[in-house]
């Protein structure tokens, strides 16, 4: 297995200020600006906790799947996602796996990362995203 750690836990939120809230609370600081992800429809404000992040997740448009899992669930945990390698061969490994995949190739990510989500059905009922991160490594 290429997976070498969490990579961060995802909180969707409607509002990344209400949702930024408790972390601030917590005493912790934003890492950086906020980020969009247009291909995932999506604003990112990332909190580092030690090498992990919890990213708070808010929707851009209302047919992302972010303001979906919103108007279904409301706020809470969306996804957990993990750290590879390389993202090509651990689709094709987990594939062989009998892994599905929310699509077929991966998409960009938040800070220049590769993304791709795992169903679902497949992940024990839980969102699993897999991240890789460029070869210069993350930013937290």
């Amino acid at each position: 297995m290429t997976v070498t750690l969490l990579d961060h836990v995802a909180i969707a939120t409607p509002d990344l200020e209400t949702g930024s809230a408790p972390y601030l609370a917590l005493g912790l600081a934003p890492e950086g600006p906020d980020e969009e992800v247009p291909s995932q429809g999506v604003r990112v404000r990332a909190f580092v906790v030690g090498a992990t992040l919890i990213e708070l997740l808010a929707p851009t448009r209302p047919d992302s799947p972010i303001a979906a899992f919103l108007e279904k669930r409301g706020p809470g945990l969306h996804h957990t996602a993990y750290r590879v390698a390389d993202l090509d061969a651990e689709m094709a490994r987990l594939r062989g796996e009998g892994a599905r995949f929310l699509s077929e190739a991966p998409s960009p990510g938040r800070a220049g990362t590769r993304v791709a989500f795992l169903h679902p059905k497949w992940g024990a009922g839980t969102l699993i995203e897999l991240v890789e991160h460029p070869a210069a490594g993350p930013a937290h």
